[in-house]
This record gives structure tokens, C-alpha cells and sequence, in this order.
């Protein structure tokens, strides 16, 4: 049990959580300037703006620069990790949700002679464009900046 009081007080394991938190959270009004209606989903779903998964990498590297300086193995580890995470918000999940739109095309197009078939549809909402992943990488440094571990608001 007092692994967890450990856990529960590593600063740099929090900000990142509440980064991610935050990013989701931010997308509930920022889809409502958007399309004029509120979306729940929003807030536990994939794709987005900003992207919580940048967030959450970018947070999580700047606490560990913070804590274990910005010239250790540990943030270039941490940073590896962000860009790679980052690459796949915007590149790989971005490209399978464009299929995933097309695929339902064809489906809608193909089998709508046929309503007996009923499968359902690919998700499309996988991924995020260059400017949510930018913008969820800004919210991460922006909060461990704030409350990270050596952060200008919450220092100990």
C-alpha cells in the first residue's frame, strides 16, 4: 500500500494524467463553437481537437525533463516516446480513418440494394490533423510548465 501513496504523488504522472483530462475536457466546448450542439461522445472518444494523446506524451516528457534533466537518457527516452505516439495520432490513425470513411462509402453504396445486410459501420474519428496534434503537444508543455514538477504554479 505504500507503493500507492508513491504513485499517487509522482507529480510528473499526474500532470500528464490531468493533460490528457484537460485535452478531453476542452473538447466538449470546443465542438459546441463548432457545430453548434453539445456532444458528449466527444469526451471519451478518439480524434479531435486538441489531441489528449499529444498531450498527455508531451506533458509526461516536459515533467521528466524537469525532474531528471533535460540532458538524461530518461527525457530523451520520454521524448522518443512522444514523437513516436505523436506520428501515429497524425499519420497511421489519421490514414486508417480515411479508409474507414471510404470502406462505409462503398458499404453505403454497394449494399443499400440489399438492406438485409447489416453491418456496422468503421469508426472514422480515429486520428487528429497536424494542427490538433500541434495543439495538444502546446497544452502538455503549457501544463507541465504550470504544475509540472519544477512548474511556476503548484511548486513545492
Amino acid at each position: 500500500m505504500q507503493d500507492f501513496g508513491s504513485i499517487i504523488h509522482n507529480r510528473v504522472l499526474l500532470v500528464a494524467i490531468a493533460s490528457t483530462i484537460t485535452a478531453q475536457a476542452l473538447k466538449l466546448p470546443l465542438e459546441f463553437i463548432k457545430n453548434r450542439k453539445i456532444n458528449f461522445r466527444v469526451l471519451v472518444g478518439t480524434g479531435g481537437m486538441p489531441s489528449s494523446h499529444s498531450a498527455l506524451v508531451t506533458a509526461l516528457a516536459a515533467g521528466v525533463g524537469q525532474v531528471k534533466g533535460w540532458d538524461g537518457i530518461e527525457f530523451a527516452i520520454a521524448t522518443i516516446f512522444a514523437v513516436i505516439v505523436m506520428y501515429d495520432a497524425a499519420g497511421v490513425r489519421q490514414a486508417a480513418g480515411k479508409q474507414a470513411r471510404v470502406l462505409n462509402q462503398i458499404i453505403d453504396e454497394v449494399f443499400q440494394e440489399h438492406p438485409v445486410f447489416n453491418e456496422n459501420r468503421l469508426k472514422e474519428l480515429l486520428g487528429h490533423t497536424p494542427i490538433q496534434v500541434i495543439a495538444g503537444s502546446i497544452l502538455g508543455i503549457i501544463m507541465a510548465g504550470c504544475f509540472g514538477p519544477s512548474g511556476i504554479l503548484l511548486s513545492p
